[in-house]
């Protein structure tokens, strides 16, 4: 009974080791030492859920989703009120208090703030207006108007932009580089020989 015992034990090793050494062989990484387990390992031990919940043509914010990966894509209209709602993509309206999505085409409305992660294609209208690129020919209008690459208008009280091909119209108006016009009290644009001028500044 005893080497009975033994002999299912010494198979149940084997059969351990066997499946322990595949698992290595099949994520291509060597895990024996917990320090050397990089991002990139942990990416392919972990890999992140399929986005699998489609498209919606609206979407009213009445409870926090936790991310956006587990949001679904609008095509029509999201109303954040009460909440401000994570999603990967929004096209057509968005109203409420605090809009925040990675793509956005159509037109924001919200009171506190419209913010957009990666591009924007339309305009934003609200006090604390963001984009990160918005070189689709874009409209900012607000007390704060801020992007990273910019196509269109920001009207506002303070404009700032990283790049900026078209008009800017406020108290404060600045630019890395313009090209375009500046109307305002100050307005800069770094990159001009005339980084700073009062009333208006062009940069070509």
């Amino acid at each position: 009974m005893k080497k009975l015992f033994a002999a299912v034990a010494a198979s149940a090793l084997f059969a351990a080791g066997a499946y322990a050494a595949g698992a290595n062989e099949k994520l291509d990484v060597d895990i024996e030492d917990e320090d050397d387990i990089s991002a990139e390992t942990l990416e392919k031990i972990v890999e992140p859920p399929a986005k699998d919940i489609g498209v919606w043509p609206a979407f009213f914010a009445i409870c926090e989703i936790p991310s956006a990966a587990q949001s679904p894509d609008i095509v029509g209209f999201r109303i954040t009120i009460p909440y401000s709602s994570k999603h990967d993509s929004v096209t057509g309206f968005d109203i409420g208090l605090w809009g925040r999505v990675r793509k956005f085409e159509g037109c924001m409305f919200n009171l506190l703030r419209n913010d957009v992660k990666d591009e924007l294609s339309g305009f934003q209208v609200g006090l604390y207006n963001t984009a990160v690129q918005a070189d689709k020919i874009g409209l900012q209008v607000g007390l704060w108007n801020e992007a990273g690459i910019a196509s269109g208008f920001q009207v506002g009280l303070v404009n700032t932009t990283l790049s900026m091909n078209g008009f800017q119209v406020g108290l404060i108006n600045r630019s890395e580089e313009m090209y375009g016009v500046q109307v305002g009290v100050i307005n800069v644009i770094r990159a001009s020989d005339f980084r700073f001028l009062p009333i208006a500044n062009i940069g070509f």
